[in-house]
Protein backbone atom coordinates (compact mmCIF):
# COMPACT_ATOMS: atom_id res chain seq x y z
CA UNK A 1 0.00 0.00 0.00
CA UNK A 2 1.23 3.13 -0.89
CA UNK A 3 1.50 5.50 2.48
CA UNK A 4 -0.62 8.35 1.33
CA UNK A 5 -3.19 5.46 0.52
CA UNK A 6 -3.53 5.19 4.72
CA UNK A 7 -4.63 8.79 5.59
CA UNK A 8 -6.87 8.77 2.57
CA UNK A 9 -8.26 6.34 3.71
CA UNK A 10 -9.52 4.88 -0.25
CA UNK A 11 -6.42 2.30 -2.12
CA UNK A 12 -6.21 3.08 -5.63
CA UNK A 13 -6.73 0.08 -8.23
CA UNK A 14 -4.49 2.74 -10.47
CA UNK A 15 -1.77 3.73 -8.74
CA UNK A 16 -0.61 5.65 -11.48
CA UNK A 17 -3.50 7.84 -10.88
CA UNK A 18 -2.42 8.77 -7.21
CA UNK A 19 1.50 8.92 -8.25
CA UNK A 20 0.16 11.60 -11.40
CA UNK A 21 -2.09 13.67 -8.90
CA UNK A 22 0.82 14.08 -6.99
CA UNK A 23 3.04 15.57 -9.88
CA UNK A 24 3.52 18.92 -9.69
CA UNK A 25 3.89 21.45 -12.82
CA UNK A 26 7.56 22.36 -11.89
CA UNK A 27 8.44 18.44 -12.68
CA UNK A 28 6.89 18.76 -16.24
CA UNK A 29 8.54 22.10 -17.05
CA UNK A 30 11.96 20.59 -15.95
CA UNK A 31 10.86 17.48 -18.36
CA UNK A 32 8.96 17.67 -21.01
CA UNK A 33 8.25 13.91 -21.22
CA UNK A 34 6.35 14.15 -17.82
CA UNK A 35 2.77 14.99 -17.48
CA UNK A 36 1.33 17.09 -14.24
CA UNK A 37 -1.45 17.21 -12.07
CA UNK A 38 -3.05 20.39 -13.44
CA UNK A 39 -5.76 18.40 -15.07
CA UNK A 40 -6.63 16.63 -12.26
CA UNK A 41 -6.63 19.65 -10.25
CA UNK A 42 -9.21 20.65 -12.71
CA UNK A 43 -11.57 17.82 -12.18
CA UNK A 44 -11.00 17.57 -8.73
CA UNK A 45 -12.67 21.40 -8.10
CA UNK A 46 -15.68 20.61 -9.74
CA UNK A 47 -16.24 17.26 -7.84
CA UNK A 48 -15.39 18.90 -4.48
CA UNK A 49 -17.93 21.46 -5.37
CA UNK A 50 -20.43 19.13 -6.25
CA UNK A 51 -19.97 17.20 -3.30
CA UNK A 52 -20.08 19.63 -0.45
CA UNK A 53 -23.10 21.45 -2.58
CA UNK A 54 -24.91 18.52 -2.59
CA UNK A 55 -24.35 17.75 1.21
CA UNK A 56 -25.09 21.88 1.96
CA UNK A 57 -28.29 21.27 -0.12
CA UNK A 58 -29.44 18.45 2.15
CA UNK A 59 -28.47 19.14 5.42
CA UNK A 60 -29.60 23.01 5.74
CA UNK A 61 -33.06 22.68 3.89
CA UNK A 62 -33.72 26.35 5.88
CA UNK A 63 -30.81 27.94 4.22
CA UNK A 64 -30.96 30.49 1.46
CA UNK A 65 -28.77 30.46 -1.31
CA UNK A 66 -26.78 33.43 -0.42
CA UNK A 67 -26.08 31.38 3.06
CA UNK A 68 -25.14 28.18 1.14
CA UNK A 69 -23.06 29.92 -1.39
CA UNK A 70 -21.07 31.67 1.64
CA UNK A 71 -20.77 28.26 3.30
CA UNK A 72 -19.69 26.54 0.31
CA UNK A 73 -17.14 29.23 -1.16
CA UNK A 74 -15.12 28.97 2.53
CA UNK A 75 -15.35 25.36 2.18
CA UNK A 76 -13.71 24.90 -1.09
CA UNK A 77 -11.20 27.81 -0.67
CA UNK A 78 -7.48 27.51 -1.14
CA UNK A 79 -6.66 27.90 2.52
CA UNK A 80 -9.01 25.30 3.62
CA UNK A 81 -7.74 23.48 0.62
CA UNK A 82 -4.38 23.58 2.22
CA UNK A 83 -5.33 22.94 5.89
CA UNK A 84 -6.53 19.40 4.72
CA UNK A 85 -3.54 18.64 3.04
CA UNK A 86 -1.58 19.24 6.09
CA UNK A 87 -3.90 17.33 8.34
CA UNK A 88 -2.85 14.65 6.20
CA UNK A 89 0.63 15.39 5.63
CA UNK A 90 0.13 15.27 1.67
CA UNK A 91 2.96 18.47 0.88
CA UNK A 92 5.84 15.55 1.73
CA UNK A 93 4.56 12.94 -0.83
CA UNK A 94 4.00 15.59 -3.60
CA UNK A 95 6.63 15.17 -6.17
CA UNK A 96 8.38 19.06 -6.95
CA UNK A 97 11.12 19.96 -9.21
CA UNK A 98 14.56 20.58 -7.13
CA UNK A 99 13.97 24.84 -7.59
CA UNK A 100 10.71 24.56 -6.28
CA UNK A 101 11.60 22.21 -3.50
CA UNK A 102 14.35 24.52 -2.16
CA UNK A 103 11.76 27.61 -2.23
CA UNK A 104 9.57 25.69 0.30
CA UNK A 105 7.02 24.08 -1.94
CA UNK A 106 6.02 21.58 0.31
CA UNK A 107 4.23 23.85 2.22
CA UNK A 108 2.65 26.81 -0.20
CA UNK A 109 -1.00 26.48 0.15
CA UNK A 110 -1.35 27.18 -3.84
CA UNK A 111 0.53 23.62 -4.22
CA UNK A 112 -0.85 21.81 -1.40
CA UNK A 113 -4.79 23.28 -2.70
CA UNK A 114 -4.03 22.17 -6.09
CA UNK A 115 -2.48 18.72 -4.84
CA UNK A 116 -5.76 18.36 -2.79
CA UNK A 117 -7.76 19.18 -5.58
CA UNK A 118 -5.91 16.78 -8.05
CA UNK A 119 -6.04 13.98 -5.31
CA UNK A 120 -10.04 14.22 -5.51
CA UNK A 121 -9.77 13.73 -9.23
CA UNK A 122 -7.67 10.82 -9.33
CA UNK A 123 -10.15 9.15 -6.42
CA UNK A 124 -12.83 10.32 -8.85
CA UNK A 125 -11.36 8.70 -11.68
CA UNK A 126 -10.33 5.44 -10.04
CA UNK A 127 -13.18 4.84 -7.88
CA UNK A 128 -15.77 7.23 -9.03
CA UNK A 129 -18.53 9.58 -7.48
CA UNK A 130 -19.44 7.66 -4.29
CA UNK A 131 -15.16 7.09 -3.69
CA UNK A 132 -14.47 10.46 -4.05
CA UNK A 133 -17.94 11.44 -2.10
CA UNK A 134 -16.38 9.13 1.26
CA UNK A 135 -13.27 10.88 0.59
CA UNK A 136 -14.61 14.47 0.78
CA UNK A 137 -16.52 13.81 3.68
CA UNK A 138 -14.05 11.91 5.53
CA UNK A 139 -11.28 14.76 5.15
CA UNK A 140 -13.24 17.81 5.80
CA UNK A 141 -14.68 16.26 8.71
CA UNK A 142 -17.07 18.56 10.78
CA UNK A 143 -15.87 21.32 8.94
CA UNK A 144 -19.34 21.87 7.16
CA UNK A 145 -21.26 21.98 10.24
CA UNK A 146 -18.56 24.51 12.01
CA UNK A 147 -18.47 27.13 8.92
CA UNK A 148 -22.13 26.52 9.28
CA UNK A 149 -21.95 28.02 12.84
CA UNK A 150 -19.15 31.08 11.73
CA UNK A 151 -19.93 34.52 11.57
CA UNK A 152 -22.02 35.90 9.21
CA UNK A 153 -24.45 32.54 9.04
CA UNK A 154 -27.25 32.42 11.25
CA UNK A 155 -27.23 29.95 14.48
CA UNK A 156 -29.51 27.18 15.02
CA UNK A 157 -31.25 28.33 17.76
CA UNK A 158 -31.81 31.95 15.66
CA UNK A 159 -33.10 30.27 12.94
CA UNK A 160 -35.43 27.66 15.45
CA UNK A 161 -36.76 30.64 16.35
CA UNK A 162 -37.49 32.25 13.29
CA UNK A 163 -38.78 29.08 12.07
CA UNK A 164 -41.46 29.40 14.84
CA UNK A 165 -42.37 32.21 14.75
CA UNK A 166 -44.08 31.86 11.46
CA UNK A 167 -46.34 29.97 12.71
CA UNK A 168 -46.64 32.05 16.31
CA UNK A 169 -44.65 29.36 18.69
CA UNK A 170 -41.30 29.43 20.25
CA UNK A 171 -38.83 27.16 21.24
CA UNK A 172 -38.38 26.56 25.26
CA UNK A 173 -35.26 24.96 26.31
CA UNK A 174 -33.75 23.03 28.69
CA UNK A 175 -30.24 21.70 30.48
CA UNK A 176 -28.14 19.83 32.88
CA UNK A 177 -23.90 19.46 33.50
CA UNK A 178 -22.87 16.41 34.78
CA UNK A 179 -19.23 15.22 35.34
CA UNK A 180 -16.20 17.37 37.21
CA UNK A 181 -15.72 20.85 36.42
CA UNK A 182 -12.68 20.07 34.50
CA UNK A 183 -14.54 17.32 32.16
CA UNK A 184 -18.11 18.45 32.53
CA UNK A 185 -20.63 17.55 30.27
CA UNK A 186 -23.58 18.95 28.74
CA UNK A 187 -27.14 17.66 27.53
CA UNK A 188 -30.11 20.23 26.50
CA UNK A 189 -33.46 19.59 24.90
CA UNK A 190 -35.71 22.33 23.28
CA UNK A 191 -39.40 21.60 23.46
CA UNK A 192 -42.42 23.28 21.68
CA UNK A 193 -45.69 23.70 23.13
CA UNK A 194 -44.68 21.12 26.05
CA UNK A 195 -43.63 18.30 23.15
CA UNK A 196 -39.45 17.88 22.94
CA UNK A 197 -38.62 18.34 19.03
CA UNK A 198 -34.74 18.14 19.67
CA UNK A 199 -31.62 17.20 22.24
CA UNK A 200 -28.15 17.16 22.27
CA UNK A 201 -24.94 17.51 24.00
CA UNK A 202 -21.44 19.04 24.46
CA UNK A 203 -18.95 20.98 26.34
CA UNK A 204 -20.83 23.93 27.09
CA UNK A 205 -24.83 25.22 27.54
CA UNK A 206 -24.59 26.88 24.20
CA UNK A 207 -22.85 23.96 22.91
CA UNK A 208 -25.78 21.44 23.50
CA UNK A 209 -28.33 23.58 22.96
CA UNK A 210 -27.14 24.61 19.40
CA UNK A 211 -26.97 20.99 18.79
CA UNK A 212 -30.91 20.43 19.94
CA UNK A 213 -31.98 23.19 17.95
CA UNK A 214 -30.08 21.49 15.15
CA UNK A 215 -31.83 18.08 15.65
CA UNK A 216 -35.33 19.99 16.31
CA UNK A 217 -34.82 21.85 12.48
CA UNK A 218 -34.22 18.46 11.29
CA UNK A 219 -37.50 17.13 12.84
CA UNK A 220 -38.97 20.17 11.80
CA UNK A 221 -38.13 20.19 8.08
CA UNK A 222 -39.07 16.32 7.85
CA UNK A 223 -42.33 16.25 9.54
CA UNK A 224 -41.59 14.11 11.82
CA UNK A 225 -42.88 16.55 14.63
Amino acid sequence: MIPLEDELGYVFAQPDLLHLSLTHRSVSADDMTRSDNERLEFLGDAVLQLVVTDRLYLEYPDFAEGQLAKIRSALVSRPTLADVARAIGLGSHIELAVAEERSGGRDKDSILADAMEAVIGAVYLDGGIEKATLLIDRLWGDRVGERALSPGIKDYKTRLQEVLAKDGRRPEYGSHGSGPDHEKVFEAWVAVAGVEVGRGSGRSKKEAEQEAARQAIEALSSGSV
